[in-house]
């Protein structure tokens, strides 16, 4: 099968090729899908797409009149992905619903150690050769309320590691995971934003969830508590973070995704001016931690997302449907076993999203 993948680096090439194994034509593209580079899949069966790619309606038109029949998301989320006008042209979308859980997880507390203990500020003296102290000062996670904001595949691991600094953990999620209990202290998300010193986003990005954390939810949050966000970049108001930062009333942001990440991430721009206003005005606090969406980004990770991305791919090509598909809503499936939903009204289970998209698999 002919594959054009787009947004592909030497990294993409590596772990796909070694995933491959020459059993399909893969035609690396390093420009990002958009309605202008759509014309370059033409020839090609399926496409494969990373986080910011943009299949909006007027690109799966032309995918249809070019006989592109599958779109393989090298990614968990899909909210980059137009599943309405896929499906109305008969196009099947494809994702990797969990490589690493761990890689992710590890980075939100990469970057929390980071911020609290100002880590990237002590590099950046002592390489000038300053080892003062003034302005170093953190706190122990030990005895700190820890809120997980959707505890599924990631957010449950990320519940166990901050479990393991001694934190007492919250987490705000409809689905009550067997493997947290004991662990998880699950209450709404008002009572998680009140109680929480460090608040961590794990949740997907979808109508319930866009600007979930807002100018209310962060005014709802403790004075100088810390808020992580490795999920979606729109999860979270831009615009009410920066002047609930400005206010002094949130003490710290660490960020491995941001709203406008598709005009910046994953390309060299030190050559450049960043024009994206808000986003200079983040970097300006010193109370601000960037990463630019690397979070997923192990060995480990890597492998099993090539992995499944060709499976989703074999599996196309020998049933017409990718083993890990998804679909446009459909009315709340029921719980699954070894589940019970609370009431409420958000879908916050990252990788999953049961109640807003269904993910089906080859029967």
């Amino acid at each position: 099968m002919k594959v054009a993948v787009f947004s592909s680096t030497p990294f993409d090439r590596q772990f796909l090729d070694a995933a491959n194994r020459g059993q399909h034509e893969l035609r690396y593209l390093d420009c990002r899908l958009t309605v202008a580079t759509t014309a370059l899949a033409k020839g090609s069966t399926a496409v494969c797409l990373f986080a910011n790619d943009e299949a909006n309606a007027t690109t799966m038109m032309a995918f249809a009149h070019m006989g592109v029949q599958l779109i393989a998301l090298r990614a968990a989320g899909f909210d980059n992905v137009d599943l309405h006008a896929a499906r109305a042209h008969g196009i099947r979308v494809a994702r990797v619903p969990a490589y690493s859980p761990n890689a992710v997880a590890e980075h939100a507390f990469a970057l929390l150690l980071s911020l609290n203990r100002k880590v990237h500020v002590a590099y950046e003296r002592v390489r000038r050769g300053n080892f003062a102290l003034d302005g170093l000062m953190g706190f122990d996670l030990v005895g700190k309320s820890f809120g997980v904001v959707g505890v599924g595949n990631i957010g449950s691991v990320a519940a166990k590691i901050a479990r393991g600094f001694g934190c007492e953990v919250l987490g705000a999620d409809p689905v009550l995971r067997d493997d947290c209990r004991g662990i998880v202290d699950y209450v709404e998300l008002e009572e998680l934003l009140e109680r929480s010193d460090i608040v961590s986003l794990h949740c997907p990005l979808n109508d319930s969830t866009r600007h979930l954390i807002g100018e209310r939810e962060l005014a709802r949050m403790k004075p100088g508590a810390m808020l992580i966000n490795t999920s979606r970049g729109a999860v979270i108001d831009t615009s009410a973070v920066i002047a609930s930062l400005a206010s002094s009333h949130l003490g710290g942001l660490a960020i491995d995704v941001y709203e406008g990440e598709r005009s910046l991430f994953f390309e060299d721009r030190s050559d450049r001016q960043i024009a994206d206003e808000q986003f200079a005005r983040l970097l300006a606090f010193p109370n601000v931690l960037v990463t630019g969406h690397q979070g997923f980004f192990t060995t480990e990770a890597m492998t099993e997302i090539a992995r499944t991305t060709l499976k989703n791919i074999d599996a196309f090509e020998q049933s017409g449907r990718p083993l890990h598909q998804v679909t446009p809503p459909l009315p709340d499936p029921a719980p699954r076993p070894g589940t019970e939903r609370k009431s409420g009204s958000l879908s916050l289970s990252c990788e999953g999203d049961t109640k807003r998209f269904r993910e089906t698999a080859n029967p």
